[in-house]
C-alpha cells in the first residue's frame, strides 16, 4: 500500500524558492502523518516555528485517527461532549462542502474505508451486502457546541480529506497574529502567506500538469489523486471511496484546487476526484475556486 500524503507532499511541496538566505528558516516535520514544512524569513523564526509546531501537535490531538484524540474518542463511543471550537469549525466547513458537492465529500465514509482496508488485507474484497450494511451518511451526524453524536450505530468520521488543509490555515492564522507577513506552510496541503523572500508570490510545483508551477500569495492549494494510496498491492483500488456508491472512485487521475483557505481547497479536491467536469464547474464556481484536473 502506497502512502497518499507522502505522494501529495511530493506534488504540492515541489516548490522552487529563489531568494532564500542563510537567515531563512526551513523547518521539516510531520503533521497528521504527512511530511510538513514551514519556510519563514524572520528574525524570530526559531521561536515562531516552535509555537507553530506546538499548535500542530495540539490540533493533532483533535483530529488524528491514530492517537488519542477527540476524533478517536467520538468514533469509539459515538458521542463527544464539549467538542473543541476547532472541531466544530471543521465540521461546519465539511458540511458546506458536502452540500455543494452533492454528497461527494462525506467524512462519515470512515467505516467503509475501514471495511476496504480490512478486506484487502485479508485477501478479499467487500461484497455488496457488506457495503450496503455499513453505516455512513452525513445527514446522520449531529453537532453543536454541547456535543457531537451519530444518529446511527456503527458510524465513524475521518477528517483526513480536509484536516491537513485546516491545520495549514490555523498555522497561518497563528503566524499572522504574531505579525508575520510572509510564510509558506505545507502540512500536506499548502497555504502561502504574503510573498517569498525574493518579493514575488510563492512558486509551487504541480506535478503532471501543463502548468507545472503556480504562484500563490495569500492563497492555498491542495491536490488529491485516487491512486495516491491504494488498498491493493496492484495499485488499482484507490483510497477515495465514493460515498454515493460505496465504491472506490475516480473520474480524474489528479485534481488540484486553489482557494482562499487550505481547508476549502483540501475538501473540494477530495470530492472533485469523484465528480464530472460539469459538477466540478458548478461547485467550483459557487465556491470561487480554481481547479486543475488531470485525466
Amino acid at each position: 500500500m502506497t502512502t497518499r500524503r507522502r505522494f501529495l507532499t511530493i506534488l504540492a511541496g515541489a516548490a522552487v524558492l529563489p531568494g532564500l538566505s542563510s537567515a531563512t528558516a526551513n523547518w521539516r516535520g510531520i503533521a497528521l502523518g504527512a511530511q510538513a514544512q514551514i519556510i519563514l524569513d524572520h528574525p524570530d523564526a526559531d521561536a515562531l516555528i516552535a509555537s507553530a509546531v506546538a499548535e500542530i501537535s495540539r490540533l493533532e490531538s483533535l483530529f488524528s485517527l491514530h492517537r488519542d484524540s477527540q476524533l478517536t474518542r467520538l468514533n469509539a463511543v459515538g458521542i463527544l461532549m464539549d467538542p473543541a471550537p476547532e472541531m466544530l469549525e471543521l465540521l461546519s466547513i465539511s458540511s458546506m462542502i458536502n452540500a455543494r458537492t452533492g454528497g461527494a465529500f462525506d467524512p462519515t465514509i470512515q467505516p467503509l474505508w475501514a471495511l476496504y482496508a480490512e478486506s484487502f488485507a485479508a485477501g478479499t474484497t467487500p461484497n455488496a451486502r457488506q457495503i450496503a450494511n455499513t453505516s455512513t451518511g452525513w445527514r446522520h451526524l449531529r453537532f453543536s457546541p454541547a456535543e457531537i453524536s451519530f444518529a446511527r450505530p456503527g458510524m465513524a468520521l475521518t477528517l483526513n480529506g480536509i484536516a491537513q488543509g485546516f491545520i495549514a490555515d490555523k498555522i497561518a492564522t497563528l503566524f499572522r497574529a504574531q505579525g508575520v507577513e510572509n510564510v509558506l506552510i505545507n502540512t500536506g496541503e499548502i497555504m502561502a502567506v504574503g510573498t517569498a523572500p525574493d518579493g514575488r508570490a510563492w512558486p509551487v510545483g504541480i506535478a503532471n500538469t501543463d502548468a507545472e508551477t503556480t504562484r500563490l500569495s495569500n492563497a492555498a492549494i491542495a491536490t488529491s489523486a485516487p491512486l495516491g494510496t491504494t488498498f491493493d498491492t496492484a495499485g488499482s483500488a484507490g483510497h477515495i471511496i465514493d460515498p454515493r456508491t460505496g465504491l472506490p472512485g475516480g473520474e480524474w487521475a489528479q485534481v488540484s484546487v486553489t482557494a482562499t483557505t487550505a481547508a476549502i481547497a483540501d475538501g473540494f479536491s477530495t470530492a472533485f476526484c469523484l465528480m464530472d467536469a460539469a459538477g466540478i464547474g458548478k461547485a467550483g464556481q459557487a465556491a470561487v475556486l480554481e481547479v486543475i484536473t488531470v485525466a
